[in-house]
């Protein structure tokens, strides 16, 4: 029996949806007994949704007021605590999982297996390697804990409907001092969240500005769906970081991704590997991003998107 623990992401009162997923690639191990630890301030509300995705055996949550805000430094000396028994500890391929796990792999003196898009056995994976260009089977060691971050994109949430216990777990264990959480500073937005939005409208450098970017935006509110940019754009300072998709930005899988005068750099399409159909709109017509594109559309972007955005009132 493999005994799993899933590091759960939250904001202190929901759930992210990455931890549904992160379950359904746990579930793919034979014989998977699946825990989701929860690390907060308060944890009721959120271990309350994770005990309801199916799958798990049991939630448990470690409360301390250092864990108000999830730092890497502050919460991986409690998750190996919690760790003791487990073959497996999982994290979502994430901005949270990808800081976080690892310090976790790294205090438990072994080494992370990142990206998980497939499971192959109890310590055999496969993921993807040369921004997405290749995949590789691997082989984790069978007499060590296995660290690992699963690539989100590749997964369906599990279904809700569970009514697994709750567990509280106390570690005495020493938090450093040297990190210490000062600020949080983000747009406040009424789009859905990019990395779990059903429709995303993005756009390149050749956008031109931040101003031009009201274009997107415009699209994007007539369509429900959230707002990316390539690295290009980002870059450029058309728009903020957080809104990169891409290999050094977020991995997403909306079932519709439309591509606005992005060229369809490798980096940039690991990112959307996963999408379902995919439209791009750009005037060269040898750009790659054709060669990927479900729908393309060669033209002016500047020409195109606004009769597309009047089309669809």
């Amino acid at each position: 029996m493999s005994r799993i623990l899933i590091i759960a992401e939250h904001d202190g009162a929901a759930l992210s949806p990455s931890v549904a997923k992160t379950v359904a690639c746990a579930a793919e191990i034979s014989g998977a007994e699946i825990d989701i630890l929860v690390l907060a301030e308060s944890a009721g509300d959120v271990a309350t949704v994770a005990a309801g995705l199916a799958g798990v055996n049991r939630v448990v949550t470690i409360e301390n007021p250092a864990n108000a805000n999830p730092l890497a430094a502050v919460l991986a000396p409690q998750i190996v605590a919690a760790a003791d028994g487990y073959s497996h500890v999982f994290g979502p391929s994430t901005t949270f999982g990808r800081d976080l796990m690892p310090r976790v792999a790294a205090l438990l003196g072994v080494n992370q297996v990142s990206d998980i898009m497939s499971v192959e056995g109890s310590h055999s994976f496969k993921r993807p390697i040369y921004a997405g260009n290749a995949v590789v089977a691997l082989e984790a060691p069978a007499d060590a804990v296995v660290v690992a971050t699963v690539r989100t994109a590749s997964y369906k949430a599990v279904a809700d409907g569970n009514s697994a216990p709750v567990e509280s777990l106390a570690v005495t264990v020493d938090l450093p001092g040297h990190t210490r959480y000062v600020s949080t500073q983000a747009g406040a937005s009424d789009r859905p969240d990019l990395q779990t939005a059903a429709a995303v409208v993005a756009a390149g450098r050749a956008i031109g500005s931040e101003e031009n970017f009201d274009l997107v935006y415009s699209l994007a509110d007539k369509l429900g769906a959230a707002v990316g940019a390539s690295r290009a754009a980002v870059d450029a300072g058309y728009c903020p970081n957080e809104m990169q998709v891409g290999q050094t930005g977020k991995i997403i899988a909306p079932d519709l991704y439309v591509a606005i005068g992005i060229s369809g750099a490798i980096q940039h399409l690991t990112g959307i590997k996963d999408a379902g159909t995919i439209v791009a709109i750009n005037k060269d017509e040898e750009a790659p991003i054709f060669e990927v594109a479900d729908i393309g559309l060669a033209g002016d972007l500047f020409d195109i998107v606004p009769k597309l955005t009047q089309a669809l009132d």
